[in-house]
């Protein structure tokens, strides 16, 4: 494949979502094996790392003298209209979701929460990053009982 047709926003679409896959099974590969460096090597840092250096390119390249802005839904609608900022727009999304995701799974290690409270946050977050969030948010507000000191217990 040359390098023009992998420059093309639905390749690098494809390339994208396929590296945040990478990402998203490394979370859960860490949390159901107990690796660390998995969730939070990988999962939490090297993939958000990867994907925002990828965001920062587009926009980089792509940005200047494009139309639309963020002063209303119009004009956020016109800056869409690009592929490539729509591209980037997504690349935004995967990189945050896992990050967030990825986050939420250390933080319930830190707490000493079952980590069967993740099954319904992690895919919350996977598919609806602030959702997933609230819910963690909820989760951890709802435990006062794991709220003591997790250090002493580790």
């Amino acid at each position: 494949m040359a390098i023009a047709d992998v420059m093309q926003p639905a390749v690098l679409f494809g390339h994208a979502g396929t590296l945040a896959m990478i990402g998203w099974l490394s979370l859960i590969a860490g949390i159901a094996l107990r690796r660390p460096w998995l969730r939070d090597r990988v999962a939490g840092l090297g993939v958000p790392v990867a994907l925002s250096l990828v965001y920062t390119a587009i926009i980089a390249g792509h940005w200047v003298g494009s139309e639309g802005g963020f002063d209303s839904l119009d004009q956020v609608a016109a800056l869409f209209r690009s592929d490539w900022l729509l591209l980037a727009g997504w690349v935004h999304y995967l990189a945050y979701d896992l990050f967030i995701g990825a986050w939420i799974a250390r933080d319930a290690d830190r707490r000493g929460l079952p980590r069967l409270l993740l099954v319904p946050v992690l895919p919350l977050a996977f598919l609806f990053g602030p959702g997933g969030l609230v819910l963690w948010m909820l989760i951890r507000l709802s435990a006062p009982q794991w709220h003591g000191n997790v250090a002493a217990r580790s």
